[in-house]
């Protein structure tokens, strides 16, 4: 039976997420799939989406290409989910994200767009394009994948920083409007996590990220971890907030109680990252 026709006969709770080739997207599905769910597995990476499909099994998901920049690729593979899932859809996960570092004025005019057409513009468009089958189907969420650097903004990330603010401001928006139509929101805001995106990002110099933290001593979280933090999000108690990584709920608590030393350390460390 062909994983469409199961996640309608079965009547399984559906997730769609992006960037699930990879990374959090992908540790998401596992553990959603893994207890049942069937996934809508969406990214633009459609050799890691096939990847991603096995690893979840054929039966439990199917594949969307998806650049969420795209009000219409969102319209036309929701349509295509919603045919697979019954017209359902339990939660939404906006998880899409990249990074470009440096100081602002190094940065490219098209390293700045990007970062705010995937990382806020494809959460918006998400969310917009979602609302008629979150309405649709009782107890729904939306669950929007931030970052620590929305609570607490690091120099040589801010376009990145600004971009998670961003979704932490836009997700205690949605909690309040969304309410009225019965959906739920979370807002996940992870600290260094194990990602692909750790080798992507180059903050100083020619040295990716990853190899940045390391030398700092900065730990990093495994991708299970934020996985887990995503399960409990839904499972849970409702709660809008959710740090993931003992630094990132450190940092969120001192950024609460003594903001100006949190931007005094962060002011003495510039030249870290």
């Amino acid at each position: 039976m062909s994983g469409i026709t199961k996640a309608q006969a079965d009547g399984r709770r559906a997730i769609f997420i992006t960037g699930a080739a990879s990374g959090i997207g992908l540790a998401t599905a596992r553990r959603f799939a893994g207890v049942g769910w069937f996934v809508g597995l969406a990214d633009i990476d459609a050799k890691g989406l096939a990847a991603a499909l096995d690893a979840i099994g054929p039966a439990n998901g199917i594949v969307c290409s998806l650049d969420v920049r795209h009000r219409s690729a969102w319209k036309r593979e929701l349509a295509v989910f919603a045919k697979a899932t019954g017209g359902r859809l339990d939660v939404l996960m906006n998880n899409a994200g990249l990074a470009k570092g440096g100081y602002l004025e190094t940065q490219t005019p098209e390293d700045v767009d990007l970062q705010i057409d995937v990382n806020l513009k494809g959460v918006l468009n998400g969310c917009q394009a979602a609302f008629d089958l979150l309405a649709a189907t009782p107890g729904a969420l939306v669950v929007n994948v931030a970052s620590v650097a929305g609570v607490v903004a690091p120099p040589r990330m801010s376009v990145y920083a600004a971009t998670k603010f961003a979704v932490r401001g836009l997700s205690e928006a949605l909690e309040a409007e969304f309410s009225r139509i019965g959906v739920g929101v979370r807002c996940i805001m992870p600290w260094f996590i194990d990602t692909p995106l750790l080798d992507k990002a180059r903050f100083s110099g020619n040295e990716d990220l990853r190899v940045s933290l390391r030398q700092e001593k900065v730990p990093v979280y495994p991708v299970s971890d934020v996985a887990e933090a995503v399960w409990a999000a839904v499972h849970g108690k409702p709660r809008l907030h959710h740090l993931v990584g003992g630094q990132a709920r450190q940092i969120g608590l001192l950024n609460r109680f003594l903001p100006g030393l949190v931007r005094r350390r962060l002011a003495r460390q510039i030249d870290v990252l």
